[in-house]
């Protein structure tokens, strides 16, 4: 193994920069709905996931595998390659944190890559037999199978707890809710800290200091671990509003629907080697325990630009991973360049978002939205099921947001 160069260095302190906002971005997957239905306070909720997120990036490799050897052509790319990938899917993620849209990190990555490899070897460097079936298809069926397999089950636990005590239900199921927002921490950690280890390996056989076909090396799983757990720490407030309280109201019985339907699915693609996105499978869970409850509705304006937002990923962080590839392509100041725009444009888009502070403080804070045509006509038919305007509906009312605090644009 040889040493490690200048860029080579700069490429995994980049890397880990994306794995940090991952985890940020990402703590929304396994705690918003535990968080809105008060099972967990808020501070106490994402220690609890930074915790497992560290210990599951420990239990696989397969989809670090599918990042460092099944995606794109080892031989044909270079550490500033990776770079610019990297600066694609970092900025991708900061944008769609400042409007709070749970977007998808593991796309904005593999976008960023694929764009990054075709702008230096051509579009034959990426092997499109893998971005289609372990890339793709799994983020088409991924929010389809965890939402259908979430509205199952919320109704089949209302209709198996009709008689239950309204207050002991509830407080059953918030318990069930920190069980289940464990596995899908867990999960998380599986899955999407491994997606960092793959690209650090592809960059570490890139450049010459690993062999080809290598597995991640351990330092590799510590740090990108321990990456993605301090930013799971941190909290992505913003992104935990809108995926708590701005799809849909959720209840406790909901929210334990929602986390299990969502860990099963992610779990299983992880074993599979599967590229998925927690994001698109925790928002499809999320729907589907909205539309499993009687009376209860999903808020489809706020449905609607995530949809948007989840198409857009793959080509908006290809076109500046590409961009950034052609910039770097002039040499050391022009990956000079480029790193100097992500640094200036990560400044940005943090002071923007001090106009306007979510926290742990205000998480749960709501601004009501007019509701829609289908809202509306849906409410008008549904009824809440028996027991509901006892302890079973029980969660915590949203507080009214102070004078000097405006409502997240994206809370609804």
């Amino acid at each position: 193994m040889e040493g490690i160069s200048l860029i080579l260095a700069i490429v995994v302190v980049t890397a880990l920069a994306f794995d940090f906002t991952n985890g940020f971005h990402d703590t929304a997957n396994a705690m918003a709905t535990t968080i809105s239905t008060g099972a967990l306070r808020p501070k106490v909720a994402v220690a609890m996931s930074a915790i497992l997120n560290l210990v599951g990036a420990f239990l696989s490799v397969e989809v670090a595998n599918t990042i460092s050897k099944g995606l794109v052509d080892e031989s044909g790319i270079r550490p500033e390659v990776i770079f610019a990938a990297l600066v694609g899917a970092i900025l991708w993620n900061l944008a769609t944190w400042l409007v709070g849209l749970p977007s998808s990190s593991s796309h904005a990555l593999m976008g960023g890559l694929i764009g990054a490899t075709i702008a230096s070897a051509g579009v034959g460097a990426v092997h499109g037999d893998a971005l289609v079936t372990k890339v793709l298809i799994p983020a088409i069926a991924a929010p389809l199978v965890a939402g259908i397999a979430a509205m199952l089950a919320t109704r089949l636990t209302y209709r198996l707890g009709r008689k239950a005590d309204g207050k002991a239900a509830a407080k059953g199921y918030r318990a069930g809710q920190v069980a289940s927002a464990g596995l899908v921490s867990l999960a998380h950690g599986t899955n999407d800290a491994q997606k960092t280890m793959g690209i650090i390996t592809l960059a570490l056989v890139a450049g010459g200091s690993l062999a080809p076909d290598s597995d991640p090396p351990m330092w590799v799983i510590l740090s990108a671990g321990l990456a993605i757990a301090l930013g799971t720490y941190l909290g992505g407030w913003r992104i935990i509003r809108t995926m708590g309280k701005g799809l849909t109201d959720l209840q406790p019985q909901q929210g334990f629907a929602a986390q299990t339907s969502a860990a099963t699915v992610i779990l299983a693609s992880s074993h599979l080697g599967f590229s998925l996105s927690t994001t698109h499978s925790v928002s499809g869970a999320v729907m589907g325990a909205g539309l499993g409850r009687k009376g209860g509705v999903v808020r489809w304006s706020t449905a609607t630009r995530m949809f948007v937002a989840w198409g857009l990923t793959l080509p908006a962080a290809a076109l500046v991973g590409a961009v950034a590839e052609w910039v770097t392509g002039f040499g050391s100041w022009g990956t000079a360049l480029v790193a100097v725009f992500l640094v200036a444009s990560s400044a940005a888009i943090w002071k923007l978002s001090r106009r306007e502070v979510v926290d742990h403080t205000n998480v749960n804070d709501t601004a009501e939205e007019p509701a829609g045509v289908v809202t509306t006509a849906m409410a008008a038919v549904a009824t809440p099921p028996p027991g509901a305007a006892e302890g079973l509906t029980a969660t915590i009312p949203a507080q009214p947001a102070s004078a000097d605090q405006a409502p997240s644009q994206a809370a609804v």
